[in-house]
C-alpha cells in the first residue's frame, strides 16, 4: 500500500514538472511586444505563403502573417491580415511584396517604402489600415513569361536561319579566307626576315648619325665655335657695306642737288637762247625764199595794207582828214 502513495505522488510531481516547463517555454518564446494589425492587400498569385509566416521590414523582423482569406467585398482579391510591432515605421507610402526564403519555396512579406508620403499610417484591430501588396520578382517574371518565349522563340528561329546551310558555307569560306590570310601574312614575315636582321645594323648607324648632328649642333651654337664666328665675319662686313652705300647714297644726294640747282638752269637757257637762233634762222630763210634780190638790194618796202589788214585806211576816209 505504501508503494502506490509514493508512485501517485511521484507522477504529479512530474507532471507539475512538465507543465510548468511548458509555460516556462511558451512564456519565453511568446513575443511581448504589442503588435497592430494591418491589411494586405492583392490582386496576384501569393504561391508559398502561409499563416505565421514572417513579416519583415526592409530585413527586420517585425512581425508574423496572421490570415490569409479572400475580400467578400472585391471578388479574386486577397486580404492578407498581418500584425506588425508598434514601433516599425509604417507610414502611407509603406507597401509590401512577397519573397521567397532561399531556394525552400517558402515566402515571407517584405515590407518598404518609397518614401513619397512619410506621414504615420494609424491601425487598430477596429479600424485595420490597408497597405497594397505589390507583384514579386516571380509574378513579374510570370506576367513577362509570354513575351519571354516569344522572344526566346524569336532568337531561336534568327539562330537557326543564321546556321542555315548557306550561312554555314559563308562561314567556312570566311575561315578558309582568314587561313590563306594568315598564311599569306607567315609568308610576308618570312620574307621581311631579312630585313628586319639588318634594322639592328641600321639603328646603330642612325644613333651614330644623330650624335655627330648633336655635336654639330653643339658646336655651332658654341660663341666660339666657327659658325659664330663666320657670322660675327658676315655681320662684320655687311655693317662695311653699309656704311659703304650710306657714303655712296650722300655722293648721289649731292650730284642730284648740283644738277638740279646749277646744270639744269643752263641748260634751259642755252635752250632759250638756240630756239631764239632757229627762229632767226627761219626767218631769214622765209625772206630769202620770198625775195632772192633782196640779198644783193636789199629788202623789198612793203606794200600798203589792203582791206582787212592792220593799218588800211579807205580814200575818203583819208581825204577827209
Amino acid at each position: 500500500m505504501e508503494n502506490k502513495p509514493h508512485a501517485f505522488w511521484a507522477g504529479l510531481f512530474t507532471i507539475g514538472l512538465l507543465v510548468v516547463i511548458a509555460l516556462t517555454v511558451i512564456f519565453f518564446s511568446a513575443s511581448h511586444a504589442e503588435r497592430v494589425p494591418y491589411d494586405l492587400i492583392s490582386r496576384s498569385n501569393v504561391n508559398g505563403l502561409y499563416p505565421d509566416a514572417a513579416v519583415r521590414y526592409r530585413g527586420l523582423d517585425v512581425g508574423k502573417v496572421q490570415s490569409i482569406r479572400f475580400d467578400a467585398n472585391a471578388p479574386g482579391q486577397i486580404r492578407i491580415r498581418i500584425l506588425v510591432d508598434q514601433k516599425a515605421p509604417m507610414t502611407r507610402s509603406t507597401f509590401g511584396t512577397l519573397a521567397l526564403q532561399g531556394v525552400t519555396g517558402i515566402a515571407f512579406v517584405q515590407l518598404d517604402d518609397n518614401g513619397i508620403d512619410l506621414s504615420p499610417l494609424p491601425s487598430s484591430a477596429h479600424h485595420v489600415a490597408e497597405l497594397p501588396l505589390r507583384p514579386g520578382l516571380l509574378d513579374q517574371l510570370q506576367r513577362r513569361g509570354d513575351a519571354l518565349l516569344r522572344k526566346l522563340d524569336r532568337i531561336a528561329g534568327d539562330v537557326d536561319a543564321m546556321l542555315s546551310e548557306d550561312n554555314r558555307k559563308q562561314m567556312m569560306a570566311a575561315v578558309n579566307s582568314l587561313q590563306q590570310a594568315a598564311s599569306s601574312v607567315n609568308g610576308l614575315a618570312q620574307q621581311l626576315e631579312p630585313t628586319t636582321s639588318r634594322l639592328p645594323g641600321a639603328v646603330t648607324e642612325l644613333q651614330h648619325t644623330l650624335q655627330s648632328t648633336n655635336t654639330l649642333i653643339t658646336s655651332m651654337n658654341r660663341p666660339d665655335g666657327p659658325f659664330q664666328t663666320n657670322l660675327n665675319k658676315a655681320g662684320t662686313a655687311a655693317a662695311q657695306a653699309g656704311a659703304a652705300l650710306t657714303s655712296i647714297d650722300a655722293s648721289i644726294q649731292d650730284l642730284s642737288a648740283r644738277v638740279g640747282y646749277d646744270t639744269l638752269p643752263r641748260v634751259d637757257s642755252l635752250t632759250d637762247d638756240v630756239r631764239s637762233a632757229m627762229r632767226s634762222v627761219d626767218r631769214a630763210a622765209g625772206a630769202f625764199n620770198a625775195s632772192p634780190r633782196s640779198v644783193l638790194f636789199g629788202g623789198v618796202p612793203q606794200p600798203a595794207p589792203g582791206p582787212g589788214e592792220p593799218g588800211f585806211a579807205w580814200p575818203a576816209t583819208a581825204a577827209a582828214k
